[in-house]
């Protein structure tokens, strides 16, 4: 565990080398840096400054910021409010994505309890001040320990009352739920709080709006809640949450949205949310009854007609959740899902990423099925694999899911297995299984079903 440092140590820390041990600034600087690693020290946040010779507002943009922002907090004017809001979009931009130094050198200032009681302190009506606000205070959400304290400062309470109240504003919801995914993201006792706070029944609410389909953040926060990401626990209870969420319909909501209304832009993150949420053989049937393959296969269709390989990904990845209830297998293959997959790898022939997804749909719709596995010969499935496995000799997770692929699809139906092996099957998976050790258990399995000789070797 990382030791913690203050900035008042550090800065005199890098005081006593320059007055003690006569170092000039520099020096004396980069040696606290150095000895503080060395000793584990946690130093992100801290402004590595020479005391005296600059204002922290000086080294570092975000402390001006923060500054600046302190300064006009007190105003209430709408010039006043202008300028804090694009103050709060400033100190946005310089912590979100890469800025994660400037997030910690925020966090360790005060700046997520700061923006807490200034979103708390803002009126519904303020719209663009919140929704900076709140977008502001997600990018700081970058670990356990930003989190929590976002936690201790009462935030998953301000954020769901301000949700409640702002539902009709767009940016308010976006910038809102961008905060519960950012806040619970890694943290148990944050996801904790806010199904505590029936954040479940206020997304289910806001969804069945049909004006505020398409906000993103509403999807991802959905994914967070229901992941099981935190590694100080043991045992998630993620698992009921999303029970919960299905139980009051959020799943069959998501399949509306599908059908209806998701733009293409947010359509990935709400095929993440409905993965996250089919849990268990029940929910799955469920999702299929409400019409969720028949949407899927639709959203795959289309993916392929726009070469829209994102889409496709997310769809394939839903759909092989789905898949894993036996009954679901039945009805993707009624549909003509093995003649819109193999579709689909004819328009995405030069991307592995898509290819890899098809071949795990496949993967599972042929397992334990020995007649979806002839089918899927039939199709033509028996030559992707062979296609794949030779075009991308390099791609160890694809050499890898066509090992599998052909391992279901040779188990059970010995007719199979000379199909492969006349297309060249064994020399393929021998060499995969030479060239990438993370395809070694795989292509062994696929030699054995084979009937080759010496499958081991």
């Amino acid at each position: 565990m990382a030791i913690a440092i203050s900035q008042e140590a550090f800065d005199a820390m890098v005081r006593e080398n320059m007055e003690d041990l006569d170092m000039d600034p520099d020096e004396a600087l980069a040696d606290a840096v150095d000895a503080l690693t060395l000793q584990g020290a946690d130093l992100s946040g801290i402004i590595k400054r020479v005391p005296g010779e600059a204002a922290a507002a000086e080294v570092s943009p975000v402390m001006r910021v923060l500054d600046e922002l302190k300064a006009s907090a007190s105003g209430r004017s709408e010039d006043d409010l202008d300028k804090l809001a694009s103050l709060l979009d400033e100190l946005r931009e310089l912590c979100a994505g890469e800025g994660l130094e400037n997030a910690a050198v925020a966090v360790r200032n005060g700046a997520v309890e700061a923006l807490i009681g200034l979103c708390a302190s803002a009126g519904i009506k303020q719209e663009r001040l919140l929704a900076s606000g709140l977008k502001a205070l997600s990018s700081l959400l970058r670990d356990v320990g930003s989190t929590e304290k976002f936690r201790h400062g009462e935030g998953p309470q301000v954020v769901m009352g301000i949700l409640k109240g702002g539902s009709e504003s767009s940016d308010i919801l976006e910038g809102g739920f961008r905060v519960v995914a950012a806040a619970s993201a890694g943290n148990e006792v944050v996801k904790e709080c806010f199904m505590d706070l029936k954040v479940d029944e206020l997304i289910l609410q806001i969804m069945v709006e049909k004006s505020n389909s398409n906000v993103q953040s509403l999807y991802d926060a959905i994914r967070v809640l229901l992941t099981p990401d935190d590694n100080r626990v043991v045992a998630s209870q993620v698992y009921g949450y999303s029970r919960r969420f299905a139980e009051i319909g959020i799943a069959e909501v998501l399949v509306s949205a599908l059908r209806e209304k998701v733009a293409p832009s947010s359509l990935p993150s709400a095929c993440a949310a409905l993965k996250a949420i089919a849990v268990n053989d029940e929910i799955c049937r469920s999702i299929s009854e409400n019409g969720g393959i028949d949407v899927l296969l639709h959203c795959i269709d289309e993916a392929s007609e726009q070469k829209n390989k994102v889409i496709a990904r997310s769809c394939c990845s839903l759909l092989s959740k789905l898949a894993g209830s036996d009954a679901n297998k039945a009805t993707i293959i009624q549909r003509g899902g093995f003649d819109k997959l193999l579709k689909l790898t004819s328009r995405f022939s030069e991307d592995p990423p898509v290819i890899q997804e098809v071949m795990s749909m496949v993967t599972i719709l042929t397992l334990r099925s020995p007649e979806n596995a002839a089918r899927a010969i039939g199709a033509g499935y028996g030559t992707l694999a062979i296609q794949a496995m030779q075009k991308f000799v390099s791609s160890a997770q694809t050499q890898k899911q066509a090992c599998l692929m052909i391992r279901n699809l040779v188990v059970r139906n010995p007719e199979n297995r000379t199909i492969l092996l006349n297309d060249g099957a064994e020399k393929l998976i021998r060499k995969a299984k030479v060239m990438h050790g993370s395809c070694k258990d795989a292509a062994t399995s696929a030699l054995r079903d084979l009937g080759v000789d010496n499958y081991n070797a």
